[in-house]
């Protein structure tokens, strides 16, 4: 990337520099600039004094370009695709009610924030190309709004331009007047840190005190400590008593890994010279046998185990005999009882008939 072809980014706001394609006048082109250069050396504009500024400034976004139409339903659900949307501030006219083109969308967490940062920036709203930046409000030292002569707004009919922001950086400049830049207190060209147009500026971080970054340092190392308990239950007991109360990861992770080498290590000893122990003692308490007795003691466990399953069988062939005849036996039982009931009643049968047929004949 060549250097004419680079442009940067305005970290805090100058009227003068603003108004200036390549951040290097030293005079305002135009009243709006002269009137927003004389706010803010005059120091006229306070940037917390807005009232319906509420929120966290680091979880919001300035939603620009927005069709007068889109309600603040429509918006919602656009940016409910980037992170949970807090609250959002469809700003509009005093008088009318009419929607003035830009909003306020305030996100739960940061990582929403930075997410539909970098992915909504020129995406579609209701058919139009929306632009997308942090809240430079409260966000950017020095910064003018747009009603007094400030901003990163304009056209280009109108002649008032302004430069610096994410739609319209400043392009590298061929020459830098450092001693006018100087004079007049506008912020020098930062050397050294030109991007591509392709790229994406970073939106502010919020700034934190040493307490609360050793207070993440200490959870983040209580949180590995944690994990690594959990994936490791055998070391638990040593990891627990050994855990340095200071909070350094470092040194707990140290003396926990030494802690379960030292376990291991133990205890693989401990099992080999108990089986060795073992062993031994089995060899001294069995008796001393030349090789023909073995191969005889071998002979005799063998012919027993035939023996033995020899047996077996035989006796669950007996088994499987003796109730084959059983069931045989009551097949036998069941039929020659039921042919006797047969006969019996057929007998009967015949004496009944012939009791009548005589009974008949006498009468």
């Amino acid at each position: 990337m060549r250097k004419t072809e680079a442009v940067f980014y305005a970290e805090t706001y100058h009227p003068i520099q603003a108004g200036s394609i390549d951040g290097t006048d030293t005079l305002p082109h135009d009243s709006a600039v002269y009137r927003a250069w004389l706010c803010s050396s005059a120091a006229l504009y306070d940037p917390s004094g807005d009232p319906k500024l509420l929120g966290d400034p680091y979880c919001t976004l300035f939603v620009g370009r927005l069709s007068h139409l889109t309600t603040e339903d429509t918006l919602r659900q656009a940016m409910s695709k980037y992170g949970r949307v807090k609250k959002l501030r469809l700003v509009r006219h005093i008088v009318t009610g009419a929607s003035r083109g830009y909003a306020f969308v305030e996100f739960e967490t940061e990582r929403g924030m930075r997410r539909a940062y970098k992915e909504a920036h020129h995406s579609l709203v209701d058919d139009y190309e929306i632009i997308v930046d942090y809240n430079r409000q409260q966000l950017m030292p020095g910064w003018i709004p747009r009603r007094l002569g400030g901003g990163f707004g304009g056209k280009k009919e109108s002649g008032q331009l302004r430069f610096g922001g994410r739609e319209r950086p400043f392009r590298a400049p061929i020459r830098i007047p450092y001693d006018d830049l100087k004079k007049l207190g506008i912020p020098p060209i930062p050397e050294g840190r030109y991007m591509s147009r392709h790229q994406d500026p970073s939106p502010p971080r919020r700034k934190r005190s040493s307490v609360d970054r050793e207070e993440g340092t200490r959870r983040r190392s209580v949180d590995r400590e944690v994990n690594i308990r959990k994936s490791n239950p055998v070391d638990k007991d040593d990891r627990f008593h050994k855990r340095p109360m200071d909070g350094d990861y470092h040194s707990s992770k140290r003396s926990s890994d030494e802690s379960a080498q030292h376990h291991r290590s133990r205890s693989s000893r401990d099992r080999e010279e108990g089986t060795h122990r073992k062993s031994s003692d089995r060899e001294e308490s069995m008796p001393k046998s030349s090789h023909v007795d073995k191969e005889e003691s071998f002979r005799k466990r063998s012919m027993d185990r035939e023996d033995h399953t020899f047996k077996r069988s035989a006796v669950e062939t007996e088994e499987f005999h003796r109730s084959r005849r059983s069931v045989d036996t009551e097949k036998r039982s069941h039929k020659r009882s039921s042919r006797d009931r047969d006969d019996r009643s057929h007998k009967r049968h015949k004496s009944r008939h012939r009791e009548r047929s005589t009974s008949y004949d006498r009468s």
